[in-house]
């Protein structure tokens, strides 16, 4: 079984493949858009498998919630590829790539991806023996109105702790992770979707934006309702 996966949510894309049970991976170069460096980094992936793409069996996708135009250009690849080879997607969530790879079977991850604009990406996960379950429904808010989990046994993860040191305040005495999503634990979980029989059709494959627009208007920058 050999699945490819794009991770794009953030500045810091990689890409992974899975190849029966082995997993190799590599980051995309710093500073140049996801679109340029993608197909170039997963054909190299590939070669030094002893492998190309025909031999892909699903092409797995990071679907959100993450950069806009990063989800997107994952999503287009994947949709491309998978269109061409005739093989299903996979779309695996952001945040849920964080739980995996923060905890370990049993333990719940609160996750928390930076949004700019003021707000974090929100969701809570229990890592179980092959994926994650999710715990709350994933949301978007204001560092100061995210809810707290009720007690210690929470791993709190992600690159919005950096972003908000007031996160890191909030979350005083718990056990603070400073991650961003990465194609190794994207392809793993897509490993477990696939054996499942999760893949989908290329063209109803969608990220999940979570956030309904992209920039805030003038007036709500201003704090005036139009």
């Amino acid at each position: 079984m050999r699945i490819l996966a794009l991770e794009t949510s953030t500045e810091f894309a990689s890409c992974a493949i899975w190849q029966d049970g082995s997993v190799e991976s590599a980051k995309c170069p710093a500073d140049v858009p996801h679109s340029l460096t993608l197909i170039p980094l997963a054909k190299r992936l590939l070669n030094e498998a002893g492998s190309d793409f025909s031999a892909l069996d699903a092409v797995a996708f990071d679907k959100g919630p993450g950069m806009f135009t990063g989800l997107r250009v994952s999503c287009a690849i994947a949709q491309g590829m998978a269109s061409a080879l005739d093989i299903p997607v996979l779309p695996v969530g952001s945040l849920e790539c964080l739980a995996w790879r923060a905890c370990k079977e049993g333990e719940k991850a609160f996750c928390l991806l930076d949004a700019r604009m003021g707000e974090v990406y929100f969701g809570s996960f229990m890592r179980e023996r092959e994926g994650v379950t999710p715990l709350l429904e994933v949301g978007l808010c204001r560092p100061d109105a995210l809810m707290i989990p009720d007690n210690d046994s929470w791993k709190v993860v992600g690159n919005a702790l950096d972003a908000y040191p007031l996160l890191q305040e909030r979350f005083s005495g718990q056990c603070l992770i400073s991650l961003v999503p990465h194609a190794e634990p994207l392809v793993e979980l897509a490993a477990f979707a696939f054996l499942r029989g999760e893949g989908i059709d290329p063209a109803l494959a969608l990220p999940c934006y979570v956030r309904d627009k992209v920039a805030r208007t003038t007036l709500e920058q201003m704090g005036i309702r139009a």
